[in-house]
């Protein structure tokens, strides 16, 4: 048989049969004289660049296509070069497992150093592998029919794709590929059989797991070990040809010429994506990230009407809304001096100053606040119950039915395998396995949870730093404007309150982008610290981590404003301060809702300009240089495996950095929303755009990802649920506590005293008085007034009562009537969440009649195909009796005759 090594690969690592792997290497044996002929054909440098064409991707011969290709660059400066052992054993085994390579001397490359080496899968390996990681494979053309159009489905024809781009290929009933039954499957061709996404999934399995040689008594495989090492400077699978020009024969279709065409354009957002070609030119991994972020987007479209409708509401609203009215009226606002906003250097000032703020905050703290919040409570039910709909439909249509994981999913890491010293029996398998005990990753358990906290008291602190400079900055601000009368004109938009809440938002965005570039990279290398058991561990890990992270970096200063700002200040002669120095910070006369929509703005839209433009620009500047660097600016000059060499590289963990910046967007259109109905519009737009460019890097910009199979979005889902869950609570304290809807409803209610005005006087109602003769010394204003008392926002009882400055029975009212509104509307909006969890099935009725007929019909396929199998074996061996029995019947009559 072939190397013991190998087999041991084979044996432990795919699990396969000790039949199958016989089958393999002896098939390998009978072979490789053959292959080694050919390698050393290719290794021959006598090939002319010139006689093939530069976007061909198939061997020299022209028939065997290229699934996959490795380059390194050769070190000439040291003569015995480990990397070289490496890259030749590496090879070897390679060539044992029946893969088929051709290497491109440095000679034929643009840049003069770099070797190429082009991988092949042929037949035999396609159909073992195939077999080994299940993959389904067509048997029947399906004979369900297509689901009936929806009423009005003309009507959105033009955001249609044509068929053939939507639906490429016919519906089949699949099953599991198996060798030995070749002959039930649709093979037509055996060079198309397999969709270049299944060739390259194998050629990269195989990869993953072929050793390399023994150092320091360890056994070393895979390619990912050899990537880390640079023994191999690349390894990737080749696109089908170039994204602004369909192939040419005898290459196959050019997917990503189609893809480019109709998914990869800006002119395209409105129309469909073709999902079914993604999945195959990419993968199911893939494919589901932009079915979630299509579906996502689908969704926020009823959210954006809405959440506009409501904007409008309070834009029409505006003139009529009698608290700006009273706020502006020089006879009512500027009439009321307003206590000093900081000590000393501040003055007092009137209220009708705030007159814009007041009507820009009636924009967003209005009526349909609440409508909106309860709206956005059951939305984010409906979008998730209909996202297990949208999943289920897309498993069955993908042939992930029965897809428990993804089988390299599961697979030991390389670097866990590396580091175990120990071996023990698997409950399931019975075989023995890789073992690390609980004390030997301890240590970096409790580095990694240390490093995640200090990072989160990191962006804590940062959010503390920016609170201080706002409290620093606004007494500059207020002094410097209230002196310079150049400033004069523009007091009546841009006041100290908006002028720091402006300046002090941006700081802080930059502040996060800082930190989130620096813990991007510390997460990644503490987790591998941790040397998690397999990549699906490795991926949670990394996601737990990034997000916590996140989750505190985005939302911690939106949670101050929120609920924090302006709920611990004092009162005015005996204020709160911070560290004993910075007097806290006030919310405006009408609330501080308008601060957190202005740092919700800010950072939701700074975070998503920044995300789209760095996705466009960085890979297209990267590729840009290494072009350069090769002496080309062009690709039409050189081959196809060098075009790709210079692309940027996807890698693991690109799709998840996808997920986690859709799922921060998710938290700021659910967590905050009350606060700003706008919030879905934006990420409405966001996404429209953020698809297409997606999709442009993907297909233009980036090698071309392993292909991979998902079910589901994994883990993200179960973070979405919570964040939902979240939201309710976020929103109902958000109308409690931050906006003023509440205490306006209790003085409609309970102490307005005019009936046919009954908001009239709220204003002056909602400020208590304080006499200015209690003023401490050291937060007293320089300047002497001739007026006796100022007001401050709060309710509680004026100078002349027995309980002077203590909180009066209004203020317990209102307390009383937000904590009453949280609890109705978080049970009203989580009782109809669970009724519509519960009514909404995860599985659409009609997706579970077409997985029984599949099934079904499965079987029975499988069943004739076995029954004739069956009868052809007895024929033909009663055939061979009856031979047998005329044989010795003729001897029999000889012999008589011959006697």
């Amino acid at each position: 048989m072939g190397d013991p090594d190998v087999l041991e690969m084979v044996q432990e690592e795919e699990r396969i049969s000790n039949r199958e792997a016989e089958y393999i290497f002896g098939m390998n044996e009978q072979s490789l004289s053959s292959r080694e002929t050919s390698f050393l054909i290719s290794e021959e440098p006598a090939f002319k660049k010139d006689e093939q064409s530069k976007d061909s991707i198939f061997f020299r011969d022209g028939i065997r296509q290229i699934d996959f290709v490795l380059s390194y660059v050769d070190d000439l400066k040291k003569e015995a070069d480990p990397k070289a052992e490496r890259r030749k054993e590496f090879e070897q085994n390679l060539r044992k497992t029946g893969l088929e390579l051709e290497i491109e001397d440095k000679r034929n490359s643009e840049d003069g150093k770099t070797y190429f080496v082009k991988i092949h899968a042929p037949w035999e390996v396609l159909v073992t592998y195939a077999e080994v990681l299940g993959i389904k494979m067509p048997i029947k053309e399906s004979d369900i029919p297509l689901p009936e159009n929806i009423p009005f489905s003309c009507m959105l024809e033009p955001l249609k794709l044509p068929k053939n781009v939507k639906h490429p290929h016919p519906e089949y009933f699949t099953a599991q590929f198996t060798r030995h039954r070749q002959e039930l499957f649709l093979i037509e061709d055996k060079s198309s059989f397999f969709p270049s996404s299944s060739r390259n999934r194998i050629v990269y399995y195989i990869l993953s797991r072929c050793p390399f040689g023994v150092e320091d008594g360890k056994k070393k495989f895979g390619i990912e070990r050899l990537l880390t090492s640079n023994t191999y400077s690349s390894a990737y699978p080749l696109h089908d040809g170039q994204y602004w020009k369909p192939s040419e024969p005898p290459n196959p279709v050019n997917e990503r010429y189609t893809l480019c065409q109709n998914w990869a354009r800006f002119s395209y957002f409105y129309k469909e994506q073709p999902l079914d070609l993604i999945r195959d030119y990419y993968g199911e991994k893939i494919g589901m990230y932009f079915v979630f972020l299509g579906f996502y987007t689908e969704m926020l479209s009823f959210a954006a009407v809405v959440g506009l409708a409501c904007f409008i509401y309070g834009l029409l609203s505006m003139d009529n809304n009698s608290s700006s009215t009273e706020i502006c009226d020089p006879k009512i606002g500027g009439q009321i001096i307003m206590c000093p906003l900081c000590d000393l250097v501040c003055d007092y000032w009137r209220l009708n100053t705030t007159c814009l703020a007041s009507k820009i905050s009636h924009l967003f703290d209005n009526e349909s606040t609440v409508f909106f919040a309860i709206f956005m409570g059951i939305w984010v039910t409906l979008f998730l119950e209909f996202w297990k709909q949208r999943q289920a439909r897309m498993e069955y249509e993908w042939d992930l039915v029965d897809f428990e994981e993804e089988q390299q999913q599961l697979q030991l890491r390389p670097e866990f395998e590396a580091m175990c010293k120990h071996r023990k029996i698997n409950a399931v398998t019975k075989e023995m396995e890789p073992y690390m005990p609980l004390y030997s990753r301890l240590p970096w358990y409790f580095l990694s949870g240390a490093t995640v906290t200090l990072w989160m008291a990191l962006v804590i602190a940062c959010m503390v730093a920016v609170i201080v400079y706002r409290l620093s900055v606004f007494a500059t601000f207020a002094s410097f404007m209230e002196s310079e009368a150049s400033f004069k004109h523009v007091k009546s938009f841009l006041t100290p309150q908006i002028t720091t809440s402006l300046s002090g938002s941006c700081l802080n965005f930059i502040v996060i982008l800082i930190l989130n570039f620096f813990y991007e990279k510390i997460s990644a290398w503490i987790t591998k610290m941790e040397i998690p058991r397999t990549y699906q561990e490795y991926e949670s890990s990394l996601t737990l981590k990034m997000f916590l992270f996140q989750f505190v970096n985005f939302y911690s200063s939106c949670f101050y404003v929120a609920f924090f700002k302006g709920k611990f200040v004092g009162y005015p002669g005996k204020y709160t301060y911070l560290f004993n120095v910075w007097r806290s910070e006030e919310c405006d006369p009408g609330g501080c809702l308008i601060e957190l929509t202005t740092q919700l703005t800010i950072i939701m839209t700074g975070k998503q300009i920044f995300g789209n433009i760095k996705e466009a620009i960085y890979p297209m500047v990267l590729n840009w240089w290494r072009r350069r660097k090769a002496r080309t600016n062009s690709e039409k000059l050189y081959s196809r495996w060098e075009q790709d060499h210079d692309l940027e590289t996807f890698g693991s963990l690109g799709l998840f950095y996808e997920y986690l910046e859709t799922v921060i967007q998710f938290g700021f259109v659910t967590l905050f929303v009350a606060s700003f109905p706008l919030a879905p519009l934006l990420a409405l737009l966001n996404n429209i755009i953020e698809i297409r460019v997606d999709a442009w890097k993907l297909t233009t910009q980036y090698r071309r990802p392993v292909a991979a199979k998902a079910h589901s979005i994994g883990v993200w889902q179960d973070i979405l649920y919570g964040m939902a869950v979240l939201s309710v609570a976020t929103n109902a304290f958000i109308v409690a506590f931050t906006s003023d809807i509440i205490p306006r409803l209790v003085y409609y209610y309970a102490y307005s005293k005019d009936a046919t005005a009954p908001m009239k006087g709220y204003v002056n109602d909602s400020l208590s008085t304080f006499l200015i003769a209690d003023f401490p010394n050291h937060t007293a204003p320089w300047e002497k007034r001739d007026f006796t008392t100022c007001r401050y926002r709060d309710y509680r009882y004026p100078p002349d009562h027995d309980q002077k400055y203590f909180h009066n029975m209004q203020y317990w009212h209102v307390l009383a009537a937000k904590m009453t509104f949280i609890i109705v509307m978080e049970h009203v909006v989580f009782l109809v969440k669970f009724l519509l969890a519960w009514m909404i099935p995860d599985v659409p009725k009609d997706v579970l009649e077409r997985i029984k007929r599949e099934k079904l019909m499965t079987i029975k396929i499988l069943h004739d195909f076995e029954l004739n199998k069956l009868k052809e074996n007895l024929r033909a061996n009663s055939s061979e009796l009856a031979k047998e029995v005329l044989i010795q019947e003729n001897k029999t009559q000889l012999a008589k005759s011959t006697v």
